[in-house]
């Protein structure tokens, strides 16, 4: 028999972003406390409003499951006595597993005889257990912020203030916080009542007659659809974008679709300050054009009925105003300010306090930023960009506009610039260098931009690691995971020609020369290369296999764009080629073998069987193509040059005896096999990949 379990925590208004995470939460909680105590169940429902976290559990059984299990013991030997009773050893066993030792019986293992004792253990009813279960997992919930109330120990995301938990038709009794569990929730707070559920299975509908949609899914169905639906009738393209869309999915219970304008004249305003400003502020959708312009309407959803829609949309339409006229008023005052005096007002805004100012950071980009052009060898016209864009990169941190819009950092810095005459290459790169701002975002299109936003990047990680400032667990305040990735990115993305430790070094280099660093060169360099060594990984991890990976990340991952291309074509090759394998082992065999030569040097004229002076000529007459392709970042030439020595190398085994008796002929052999074995691990590691 089995019965429907309901577990549903009301609360005051939760935020909406800690909204999914806790109900995935409870949902996961729920379900492993189930499977701990050996309760079995069937499908698993999820629900979560602002109000409200539930979980339906399906078919719970009503009672535990009966368990009966074998446990090993020490050895035969051990637990009888020369007299054959049973010793101290057997005895503290049967003590510790609750049973008799005349239950142990004896079962061989390995040659080896042990005792075993059979533990049984009947189950109880779930009823029985369910009160202390639901309050356990209630407790140990974790939330990004707590709040308390009144004179309660207990911490939560928001006061509890009601609890529905049943198992079947009947209530399952437990009290927190002095909030009594019951059969009774809470409908919408202003269009529903309070309102009894019969069983589980009622609970949604009964909240449906309440005016809250407690299906998560089904809700946002209705926003969007609700949202097409209008888009059609208004002939719009409404911009959904999915951060938003799940953000108002977690402020309505009951979710209606309206729209309002704003006048036409704050069109003037860049188009990105007033999606912001309607996005972050007011949570409303824009509505584009076919030619994706700005029109003067928004879009936005009411906790509520489509009753006095035309009074709401007023009210929404008057608070837009008065953002909109702020922004207006921020822009209008922002060209009055000069790139030079903004750059002026850097020197006082503390970048970090071991570190500097954000003007110390400018100056340090712009010395990076010129050192990677060299390095890069990018043309003279490029430099003169590069220089300029490094100088000003920041200088739209001092404005009005982002101190309101902290996200139009880079956006606002180029609609300025060129409001103040630069270029629109130094404008564009001002914009490009926070780029990618997030895994999903793209990379600077312009190498200007590229250039820049490595330099950026790269003294924000090199300034945080000299002072000891290292990502650990979930702490990375200054996002320089982002960042690294974001340099990796760009390197492959541009194919640029520089490796990560030479961006390494410029960047301590700067900071040696420019401030005092707590931690030594060799050290930082280190740490940088390890950190980095993670999200080259991770980003191979992407489109290829772990043990690809490993073998490929194993012959260095300096170049970034050379580790990608050989993990590319090792992938490619691993899974067409079905004779790859046979290759595979052989270059494994020269590497166990090129283990135990003493170094890698090997003479001709010292050879005497037909099979090493075959593999040395199909080798020596290649080597150098295969090294020039793999400098050339040719991973896919390379691996097929590499794939034609399998032949001449199985037939050196079989007709070779490496381990030869003269110690000269050995050392030869062993010094061609460890030369083969060094071409072939400058391209991977083979020995790491899984068959």
């Amino acid at each position: 028999m089995s019965k429907d379990l309901l577990f549903e925590i009301g609360l005051e208004e939760v935020p909406a972003r800690f909204v999914r995470g806790a109900i995935e939460q409870l949902e996961d909680r729920l379900v492993k406390w189930l499977d701990s105590v050996r309760v079995t169940h069937g499908e698993v429902l999820a629900y979560a409003t602002p109000r409200r976290l539930a979980v339906i559990i399906k078919d719970v059984i009503e009672k535990q499951e009966d368990v009966e299990e074998e446990v090993k013991g020490p050895s035969r030997k051990i637990a009888l006595d020369d007299s054959g009773n049973w010793s101290k050893a057997a005895l503290g066993f049967a003590r510790s597993q609750g049973v008799d030792p005349e239950q142990f019986t004896f079962k061989e293992l390995g040659g080896v005889e042990y005792i075993y004792a059979t533990k049984s253990s009947k189950g109880i009813q779930t009823s029985e257990v369910l009160a202390d279960g639901l309050l356990q997992v209630l407790h140990a919930m974790t939330f990004p912020k707590f709040m308390r109330w009144a004179s309660y120990d207990l911490k939560f995301v928001r006061p509890i203030r009601w609890i529905v938990a049943m198992f079947g038709s009947d209530v399952v009794d437990i009290e927190i916080a002095g909030v009594k569990s019951g059969n009774v929730s809470r409908g919408h707070r202003f269009l529903g009542s309070d309102t009894t559920i019969s069983e589980p299975s009622a609970y949604a509908e009964a909240l449906r007659e309440q005016h809250v949609i407690v299906d998560i899914e089904e809700r946002r169905a209705l926003i969007v659809s609700q949202i097409e639906a209008l888009a059609a009738k208004k002939n719009w393209t409404i911009a959904i974008k999915e951060d938003l869309l799940e953000e108002v999915l977690f402020l309505v219970e009951t979710p209606t679709v309206l729209y309002g304008s704003f006048e036409e004249s704050f069109l003037d305003i860049p188009q990105d300050v007033l999606i912001t400003s309607m996005r972050e502020h007011q949570r409303y959708f824009p509505v584009l054009d076919d030619n994706s312009k700005l029109l003067p309407y928004f879009v936005t959803v009411r906790n509520g009925g489509a009753e006095s829609l035309d009074v709401i949309a007023r009210g929404n339409e008057k608070v837009l105003r008065a953002r909109l006229s702020d922004a207006k008023f921020f822009y209008e005052e922002d060209q009055k300010l000069q790139i030079k005096d903004a750059l002026s007002k850097l020197e006082s805004i503390v970048f970090q306090e071991e570190i500097g100012t954000v003007g110390d950071k400018v100056r340090r980009i712009r010395k990076i930023a010129d050192t990677l052009a060299a390095k890069l060898q990018v043309s003279a016209d490029q430099v003169e960009l590069v220089s300029r864009a490094a100088d000003i990169c920041k200088f739209d941190l001092v404005t009005q506009m982002v101190y309101e819009f902290p996200e139009l950092q880079g956006v606002m810095g180029e609609d300025y610039a060129l409001r103040a005459g630069e270029r629109p290459e130094v404008a564009k790169a001002v914009f490009e260098h926070y780029q990618p701002r997030s895994a999903s975002d793209t990379v600077p299109a312009s190498v200007v931009g590229s250039i820049v936003s490595i330099a950026d990047k790269i003294d924000t990680i090199v300034g945080c690691f000299s002072i000891g400032i290292i990502p650990t667990g979930s702490q990375d305040p200054y996002a320089l995971r982002r960042q690294a990735a974001g340099i990796v990115q760009i390197a492959l993305d541009h194919r640029l020609p520089i490796t990560l430790d030479e961006i390494f070094e410029i960047g301590i280099e700067i900071h040696e020369n420019m401030r005092v660093m707590k931690r030594s060169k060799d050290d930082i360099h280190k740490d940088l290369q390890e950190f980095f060594a993670l999200r080259v990984k991770k980003l191979l991890s992407e489109t290829m296999r772990y043990d690809v990976v490993d073998a490929v990340i194993s012959a260095g991952y300096d170049d970034i764009v050379s580790v990608v291309n050989r993990g590319t074509a090792l992938t490619n090759t691993v899974e067409t080629a079905a004779e790859f394998k046979t290759t595979v082992d052989s270059f494994n065999r020269v590497g166990n073998l090129a283990a135990k030569a003493s170094n890698a040097s090997v003479t001709e004229e010292v050879f005497v069987e037909a099979g090493e002076r075959t593999l040395y000529e199909a080798w020596s007459s290649t080597a150098q193509a295969y090294r020039e392709a793999l400098a050339a970042r040719d991973a896919e030439k390379a691996l097929s040059i590499a794939a034609e020595w399998r032949e001449p190398i199985t037939s050196f085994f079989d007709s070779v005896m490496v381990m030869a008796e003269d110690e000269a002929i050995r050392a030869n052999r062993l010094g061609l096999l460890a030369s083969i074995d060094k071409d072939l691990k400058a391209f991977a590691d083979f020995s790491k990949l899984v068959w």
